[in-house]
């Protein structure tokens, strides 16, 4: 067990010790990406990049999570316990120090090509697929099953006050009556122009004269830093680019006490629902969503798991800013 222990520890260093390895590291903080997109981020060959991510795997350092064909990795939590005394401190310590390094602005740039490129598919499948997406979307659930949950637990929540809240790719604008039932003030924010007017049809079917409708990216609305008691974000994750973005984004626009409620899908090997749905993720785990949250500053709070009888199962999630 000592030479494991001391062997275990030595591929901890080994792999840290690389500025290549710490920069992907770097990377890999905030994003899922495949080996291919490492490999245009990085400008290398494929195989040279694997051997990085095999270094960093066999060190516990990364994750690996298949999604159809593609491998995508991601940072590892640091591990807690295990053999070698003081590990998860080395490990923790490593990935704070990388966390405070600047991306080389070559870095920053290829990746937010990457990022683009992620955004861009997501809104061309809406633009074509506007007018089917509720058959597409009720594939794998009916939007009542999750948001009858969220609307519970915004229920159950006590919020720093009732003025403000914002909804994430509201779809058809499904769940906008029950936020403007409680909250003076509704943001909606789509990145589709075509499915943002679904929502303004519906509202206006509806009456609600108290919601705003935004075309663009959660992050257009950084001017309004600490103003939301609410956030949702119902089934829209496995939509978005970068999905840890929306939990940083959170944590800025919303109110001390202010929480963030998600509907997602948990992870699954159902790749048709990549074209079908124009999802670019299958899913994530509780524990990615609850490290993301951790690292934005939010606290995680209740949750609840539906399970589905086609197979799928959808996790319900608040998480809320420290007062």
């Amino acid at each position: 067990m000592l030479i494991d222990a001391f062997d275990q520890l030595a591929m901890v260093t080994k792999a840290s010790g690389d500025v290549l390895r710490l920069q992907i590291l770097r990377v890999l903080s905030t994003e899922s990406l495949g080996v291919l997109e490492l490999s245009a981020v990085f400008q290398m060959r494929q195989p040279a990049m694997s051997h990085h991510l095999k270094v960093l795997s066999q060190a516990g350092l990364v994750l690996t999570r298949k999604e159809g064909n593609t491998v995508f990795y991601r940072r590892a939590l640091p591990p807690a316990g295990g053999d070698v005394e003081g590990l998860e401190w080395i490990v923790r310590s490593v990935f704070q120090a990388v966390d405070l390094l600047p991306l080389p602005d070559g870095l920053a740039e290829r990746l937010q090509m990457i990022r683009q490129q992620r955004s861009e598919l997501s809104q061309a499948f809406f633009a074509r697929n506007a007018d089917e997406f509720r058959q597409h979307q009720e594939l794998i659930a009916e939007h009542q099953l999750y948001a009858g949950t969220v609307s519970d637990l915004i229920a159950a929540t006590t919020f720093p006050e009732s003025g403000l809240a914002l909804e994430l790719g509201p779809g058809e604008g499904d769940f906008l009556e029950a936020l403007s039932l409680v909250f003076q003030s509704v943001y909606a924010v789509d990145n589709s122009e075509k499915m943002l007017g679904y929502s303004r049809e519906r509202a206006d079917q509806q009456g609600l004269d108290n919601i705003t409708f935004t075309h663009g990216e959660i992050q257009s609305l950084s001017a309004m830093s600490g103003e939301f008691d609410c956030i949702v974000a119902n089934m829209v994750l496995h939509h978005v680019p970068s999905p840890v973005d929306i939990f940083h984004c959170s944590s800025i626009l919303l109110k001390p006490g202010g929480s963030l409620f998600i509907s997602e899908l948990s992870h699954h090997d159902q790749d048709w629902v990549r074209e079908s749905c124009g999802d670019l993720w299958l899913g994530f785990t509780a524990e990615e969503l609850t490290q993301w949250a951790d690292k934005a500053g939010l606290v995680n709070g209740e949750s609840q798991y539906l399970g589905l009888r086609n197979g799928f199962q959808i996790q319900v999630r608040r998480f809320f800013l420290p007062d």
